[in-house]
């Protein structure tokens, strides 16, 4: 005879009814109970995760490669488009789901059904496989019937997502490798090589040459206060660690980075792309579009676009429209401002968006090799001129020696 079920304390965030974000706990026998609980107060849930002990928190969290997410969202498509149920489909694709964590997060997920939650509110409870707008779409989708035809969406964008970052990535391959090259030359050479120079120079008693004291003194200081040198690297990382969890703190990195020169550019029509494919992928699956811009600024993964489309999304709920806010922001070009403009007064905003996607996508594309280009050589001087110098030091200060020795 089974027991009672028992409850658990749950924390959430969501939206209330004004849209201002709001966050608590409750206590539910599952997670999905929680998400649907928040929807009949007319919150928008965005996470809803179970309150765990000391001796349950995780130093990390492991996310789900979106390449088993798009194939599991593909599978899942085709069982339910063939008239199988959600829950037997999930079963079948759990046994065939190589992947340890998305197989164990599929078994959760069978378990939260059996208890009577839905399939988005199952999915909410697991942020480290299904981001937001996934969600978001799915709990749609549930409402319209149309499942199978916004699954296949989804596995699209994520498939695009997909090959946008394989992009950039690929383009960043080479310079990484010639960076790290660079660095361990100099490493090499202040560790192994010039100390040994030090000592012949010491036995010499020679004068040396200005490029040789400045290099040899480098190297003296490396070596002697590496352990200083190590705690700032430290205390640099640590304190960029802390602003990014700051909300204030996140929001001058995201602005700053913004404004670096190239970088800047890149990221600003990296997040052009990802705020109009997503919005457009969730207007396409019947979201309602106040909701579509919460959840779009939650996925943009940029604190300043995040706040400037939630206050976009308020001045549309006053009425003063979308196009209008966009343009006052500032932060959306011409050839966005002018896309969003149509799609509003044509009522084809999803398919304007798309559009939107392809062109910024195409645009960084170009970008990217054009920085790639200019960023390969730059590196590669560099480490010609870190090089240069040290055999310029050691060179001059051989060709000292030699003249002191034969006066």
């Amino acid at each position: 005879m089974k027991g009672k079920p028992t409850t658990a304390k749950f924390k959430y965030q969501a939206y209330d009814t004004g849209g201002k974000r709001v966050s608590g706990t409750e206590s539910a026998i599952t997670s999905g109970a929680v998400h649907l609980a928040l929807l009949e107060k007319g919150f928008q849930p965005i996470e809803v995760t179970e309150k765990k002990s000391v001796l349950q928190f995780e130093v990390t969290k492991k996310k789900v490669p979106r390449k088993d997410v798009m194939n599991f969202t593909r599978q899942l498509a085709v069982f339910i488009r063939s008239g199988i149920p959600i829950m037997e489909a999930l079963e079948v694709i759990v046994e065939e789901t190589p992947n340890k964590l998305l197989n164990g997060i599929l078994k959760q997920m069978v378990d939260d059904l059996r208890a009577g939650d839905t399939f988005a509110a199952a999915a909410t409870t697991h942020p480290e496989a299904f981001p937001t707008f996934y969600v978001g779409i799915l709990e749609s989708a549930e409402l319209t019937g149309n499942l199978d035809g916004v699954l296949n969406q989804l596995a699209d964008y994520i498939e695009r997502d997909m090959k946008a970052r394989g992009r950039i990535s690929a383009a960043l391959v080479y310079p990484a490798v010639v960076s790290a090259m660079s660095v361990v030359t100099v490493v090499v050479l202040g560790a192994f090589v010039l100390p040994r120079f030090v000592v012949f120079f010491k036995s010499l008693n020679a004068k040396l040459p200005l490029p040789t004291r400045m290099l040899l003194n480098s190297s003296s200081f490396v070596s002697t206060y590496w352990y200083i040198i190590f705690a700032v690297i430290i205390a640099i990382v640590a304190s960029f660690i802390s602003m990014r969890r700051s909300p204030k703190g996140r929001a001058r990195l995201d602005q700053l980075l913004l404004k670096l020169p190239v970088v800047g550019d890149l990221t600003q029509t990296a997040i052009l792309e990802r705020v109009c494919r997503v919005l457009s992928s969730m207007l396409r699956a019947g979201v309602d579009l106040p909701r579509s811009m919460t959840i779009t600024a939650e996925s943009s993964n940029n604190s300043i676009y995040k706040n400037a489309l939630l206050n976009i999304r308020d001045e549309m709920m006053e009425g003063q429209g979308l196009a209008g806010p966009i343009a006052r922001s500032g932060l959306f070009p011409g050839a966005a401002r002018q896309m969003f403009r149509v799609g509003e007064e044509t009522g084809s905003l999803d398919q304007q968006l798309e559009v939107a996607a392809t062109y910024y996508s195409r645009e960084l594309e170009t970008k990217l090799e054009r920085a790639t280009s200019l960023f390969e050589p730059a590196v590669i001087i560099l480490m010609g001129l870190v090089v240069g110098f040290v055999a310029v030091a050691l060179i001059s200060a051989m060709y000292g020696i030699y003249s002191q020795v034969h006066q």
